[in-house]
């Protein structure tokens, strides 16, 4: 049921969204191109343009915020890497901008955006037998399929230290990871959004696998992902009759943050990523990674360090930061962080605070993308991305735009009802001079003499014959 999208998705996006999962791509000169490359590559100017002239709605502070980000993304390169600006700027602007476009520009309605979760849930789906196989021989079908295709490039396969007995689940992108995050941002997608659509032992049952395979991963920043948005699921449930549900969650957040502060020796961040791990020596490693990395954000906080290395101990021997929001303020100064976060943070703000009271559908679709985006939010803090799923994560962001402005069923029958008269409004005619308007307005809300006005505009008193 599920493998067939009953509503609409355009082309560019399920082309997209296939080429994400298969390892495609070739080395051109120094630049390694990928499927999902090449079609923003080639989409990302003019869904640029079309943008800016009101495609797509109007201009959001959010395409602003996120433009001024990418545009201090190329100043930073400039003060710190001036010789590679074109080629690392450019993939990073296709990636980042040219997702988020491709998202904002072709997911515009309810349609479309169901269209995408079942496509999406369609495509976890498919992988799942693939991930069963490699968790139990730890051999990546799809990576070993395109690998034999001659002038075919595809990420390395990792082959990482089992955990739990099982390998971890790479599937076709260039880290575990990568596929776990995947799998993460289809959870509350599928269980809230498709509500409306599917009953709930079908719901669960898909939720449950899609889960299962992201959890095959075997990576604790996946696993954050998907338990996050389980526990929001479990309090909406648990709290729906309570309006103050979410203050209440947030109260309680604060007041335990407050708390990790006073009794523990490090900062509440610096504890909770250091429980977000699988064994003690990951969360020593990531505990040091954001005291040093903080480190260098206030050696360079303008411009940051750029791709230039950063400063740490001896004995941490390999450069990677597992924390998207610290490495971004690393490379790009605290500017560059700001528009990201700024812009990110609004568009939470605005979509969460919207009344859809009276629109059930699209209530629910409102949930789903909250509840997802809360979830990497936090998860983001323990693990970096970067290639097709970096791209992937900014589309599903610009794939929620469409509701900053979209209207419930509700909204739309009180707006078309108060706005101006138009021959649809009106009743069916009844030719005589002895009309009831008083009593036919009383049920309009409106005043009698314009009510009059606009029937003798659209029927005329007929000329009396000469004699």
């Amino acid at each position: 049921m599920l493998l067939k999208p009953r509503l609409p998705l355009a082309l560019p996006v399920l082309v997209y969204l296939v080429a994400v999962i298969l390892p495609v791509g070739f080395q051109l000169g120094p630049l390694y191109l990928t499927a999902t490359r090449l079609l923003l590559i080639a989409m990302i100017v003019p869904l640029g343009v079309n943008l800016i002239r009101g495609k797509y709605g109007r201009l959001l502070a959010t395409d602003v915020f996120f433009v001024l980000h990418f545009c201090w993304i190329i100043a930073a390169l400039v003060v710190n890497n001036p010789a590679q600006v074109i080629q690392n700027a450019g993939a990073t602007g296709v990636e980042f901008l040219g997702g988020y476009l491709l998202g904002r520009a072709y997911i515009r309605d309810r349609q479309s955006f169901v269209a995408l979760i079942q496509t999406l849930t369609a495509l976890v789906i498919l992988c799942f037998p693939l991930a069963l196989v490699e968790a139990w021989t730890g051999k990546a079908l799809l990576l070993d399929l395109f690998e034999k295709l001659p002038g075919v490039a595809t990420p390395i396969d990792l082959a990482i230290d089992r955990r739990l007995g099982l390998e971890r689940v790479q599937m076709s992108f260039e880290h575990p990871i990568h596929w776990g995050l995947l799998c993460s941002l289809a959870t509350a997608l599928c269980f809230v959004g498709l509500k409306d659509r599917y009953g709930l032992r079908l719901r669960a049952v898909i939720t449950a696998l899609i889960c299962l395979s992201g959890l095959l991963a075997l990576s604790s920043g996946a696993i954050l992902a998907i338990a996050l948005q389980l526990g929001l699921i479990s309090w909406a449930a648990l709290f729906q009759a309570n309006t103050k549900r979410w203050v209440i969650l947030l109260a309680l957040f604060a007041v335990g943050y407050g708390v990790v502060d006073m009794i523990s020796n490090r900062a509440p961040l610096q504890v909770f990523m250091s429980y977000a791990t699988f064994s003690a020596h990951s969360a020593y490693w990531r505990s040091t990674i954001f005291e040093w990395g903080m480190v260098n954000v206030w050696a360079n906080p303008v411009f940051g360090l750029g791709l230039r290395d950063w400063v740490r101990p001896v004995w941490m021997h390999t450069p990677s930061v597992d924390n998207f929001w610290l490495l971004i303020t690393m490379r790009y100064g605290i500017p560059g962080f700001a528009f990201l976060a700024v812009g990110y943070l609004l568009a939470l703000w605005r979509i969460g605070r919207r009344s859809l009271d009276g629109d059930a559908g699209l209530w629910h679709l409102r949930r789903a993308w909250m509840f997802c985006f809360l979830g990497l939010t936090f998860t983001l803090t323990t693990v970096h991305i970067w290639g097709a799923v970096y791209a992937l994560v900014f589309f599903f962001f610009g794939a929620g735009m469409w509701l900053v402005t979209a209207e419930a069923a509700q909204e739309m029958t009180v707006r078309r009802s108060a706005g101006p008269w138009t021959r649809s409004d009106v009743p069916p005619p009844v030719f005589s001079r002895f009309l009831d308007c008083d009593a036919t307005l009383k049920t309009r809300g409106c005043q009698v003499p314009a009510y009059a006005r606009h029937l003798q505009q659209i029927h005329p008193e007929p000329r009396q014959p000469r004699s």
